[in-house]
């Protein structure tokens, strides 16, 4: 094969001879990648179901590969991953038995809300995510913070857990986790309350005994006193 240094023009085109430089792909393009599907190579449909060896494909293309008589097809519930070749076995329920990755799921719709505003104007401003009062993500600054990471115990966005840094974490929603630490929190109250009573409780007795030794030995002083005189 015979190769052109034209071919490597390493990020600049023709026009960039003339002093404009290629702007490099987005993370926008990137994520767009990242989203497709390796059969149908369009962006994954729903529902999304995640492979054991944690690749995706849409399911309508699982169930194709699965029935079609082709090289991934074998017989016995099994087929194997288009991306890496994993041999996937699959149980009496078939391809419905995989898991959704409803994360996955989740971001091609915000996703497709980010391209459907961008498509409203020309101008890359137009990409800048709105104002909000939501935290952002400091490593993916278009991303605001939606999930909470329980291995690292941090809040995080999804595409860190999708191909961050967060990528092999375990995560949550933050509503569940704000809810779990808000029981354990109101747990932890009445813990406090039910200790203070107890503490309360102790102290009173422990006046009432002080009092009780004053008093006998107030009486018992006074009846020496009668004694002697």
């Amino acid at each position: 094969m015979t190769f052109n240094c034209a071919d490597f023009d390493i990020g600049f085109s023709d026009s960039s001879r003339s002093g404009t430089m290629v702007r490099p792909p987005s993370p926008m393009d990137s994520l767009e990648k990242q989203l497709s599907c390796p059969i149908c190579l369009d962006m994954f449909t729903k529902p999304v179901v995640i492979l054991p060896c944690q690749h995706n494909l849409c399911r309508s293309c699982a169930s194709d590969l699965y029935d079609s008589r082709n090289p991934y097809r074998f017989s016995g519930g099994v087929f194997r991953c288009p991306t890496c070749r994993f041999e996937v076995v699959l149980d009496r329920h078939g391809v419905h038995g995989l898991q959704r990755n409803l994360l996955v799921e989740n971001i091609i719709d915000l996703y497709k809300q980010q391209q459907e505003g961008s498509n409203s104007g020309d101008t890359e401003t137009n990409l800048k995510p709105k104002e909000s009062k939501d935290p952002m993500c400091q490593e993916h600054e278009e991303e605001r913070i939606n999930i909470y990471c329980v291995t690292c115990q941090v809040p995080t966005c999804s595409m860190c857990k999708v191909f961050g840094q967060h990528k092999d974490c375990e995560v949550a929603t933050l509503a569940s986790v704000y809810q779990i630490q808000k029981g354990e929190l109101s747990n932890a109250i009445d813990t406090l309350v039910a200790s203070n009573g107890r503490l309360q409780a102790l102290l009173n007795q422990m006046d009432d005994a002080c009092r009780a030794v004053q008093d006998n030995a107030q009486h018992a002083n006074d009846r020496a006193m009668l004694a002697a005189g």
